[in-house]
């Protein structure tokens, strides 16, 4: 028997000169940048350009998160505190992301010409199919401020198989009444764009506080160079028709409902709560809390979404908060008052798609009980 020798080049691998530059430490520092800045995409839709921001692989076994921000703000001024926030990063990193800016407000937008017929409520719910096909998800997890609460509920009553569940932030699922329509037009006489759309976002305490969240958006809103575009948007949430939901004819996935106990938009998100089934509806009020929770208490909302996932069945080992721990206690004693109103739902999936059984007690109860901790809270 004979043994064959092969040939082995063996090059000599010399190491970096100081100051040299290692190219895949380089290579890995790139891909991190680009991942935390998203990839960007312009989705054609039958209703005009749609920019959307990818995080993530893009993986489709799991649903997306896909967000839509309020009026007066753009993807990264409504979302970026909450989806850079430390605790969320266990969340973001199992899931890809995908952020929505509404027609003509993504960052450095041209403005549109005058008379341009800016997209209804409706049409801009019609926009969000195409950017599914284009990442081919199957399914998202919507989560929604104001305006992007609206557009994402009528997306959800329009396609229910392709969403799985639903966070609406200062939900108002009304058309204008009358006495809105006179309200906003003295408004629009009397006070600027800017004040108009300040009103909008943040509560009464917060625009005679001054606060330095306000001023912030104050002067990113009113030197906006796509200001017109604002506008267009605006007028088109001012001019959206009523949801007409109700007990027997309502959002068929799971859905949890933020507001805060001070925002413009509570009477609006109490009345929505009214007309979903509560059995897949939980009611989170913040305490302390005013137009734009995701800014101001990104920690409690967070703990809130990570619970809500969980009884969807993702992420069933989780690892609790800081905040939860310090309840567990408080929870333990509460959970046993819940049982004659349990809001429990039972998944007949399995473990497909990364999803896992959630472990009892289930969190669609944990989630009503953060609500009563959160509103005794401070």
């Amino acid at each position: 028997m004979t043994t064959e020798l092969q040939e082995i080049a063996i090059t000599e691998e010399k190491p970096l000169l100081p100051g040299q530059p290692d190219p895949i430490k380089e290579a890995e520092l790139a891909a991190r940048i680009l991942l935390d800045q998203g990839q960007e995409h312009s989705i054609e839709t039958a209703h005009g350009l749609l920019h959307v921001t990818l995080h993530g692989s893009g993986n489709t076994r799991r649903p997306a998160i896909l967000t839509v921000h309020d009026v007066g703000l753009d993807h990264k001024s409504c979302f970026s505190t909450l989806f850079k926030f430390e605790e969320m990063q266990e969340i973001v990193k199992s899931f890809t992301v995908v952020h929505i800016d509404a027609p003509g407000q993504e960052e450095g937008a041209a403005a549109y010409p005058m008379g341009y017929q800016y997209p209804s409520m409706d049409q801009l719910a019609e926009m969000i199919p195409a950017v599914l096909q284009y990442f081919n998800f199957r399914t998202v997890i919507g989560v929604g401020v104001g305006a992007g609460s609206y557009i994402l509920s009528k997306f959800t009553l329009n396609s229910p198989d392709s969403v799985e569940g639903l966070v609406l932030i200062n939900m108002d699922p009304n058309a204008r009444g009358w006495m809105d329509w006179a309200a906003q037009k003295i408004t629009t006489l009397t006070s600027s764009f800017t004040e108009q759309i300040l009103s909008h976002l943040f509560s009464q305490e917060e625009l005679s506080a001054n606060t330095e969240l306000l001023q912030t958006h104050r002067e990113r809103i009113s030197k906006a160079p796509n200001l017109h575009n604002m506008e267009l948007f605006w007028k088109s949430y001012n001019s959206r028709r009523d949801l007409n939901i109700d007990r027997n004819s309502t959002l068929k996935c799971p859905v949890m409902l933020v507001v805060g106990d001070q925002a413009p938009h509570e009477e609006a998100a109490v009345e929505c709560n009214s007309k979903l089934d509560p059995t897949t509806t939980s009611f989170l009020k913040m305490a302390d809390a005013g137009g734009l929770p995701q800014l101001t208490q990104p920690s409690k909302l967070t703990e809130a979404f990570k619970y809500f996932i969980q009884g969807m069945g993702y992420m069933a080992s989780s690892c609790m908060t800081r905040l939860s721990r310090s309840r567990t206690t408080s929870l333990s004693s509460s959970y046993s008052m819940e049982g004659s109103r349990s809001r429990s739902r039972t998944l007949s999936q399995g473990s497909q798609g990364g999803r896992c059984p959630p472990a009892p007690p289930t969190p669609w109860r944990w989630v009503n009980l953060l609500n009563a901790q959160f509103e005794i809270a401070n």
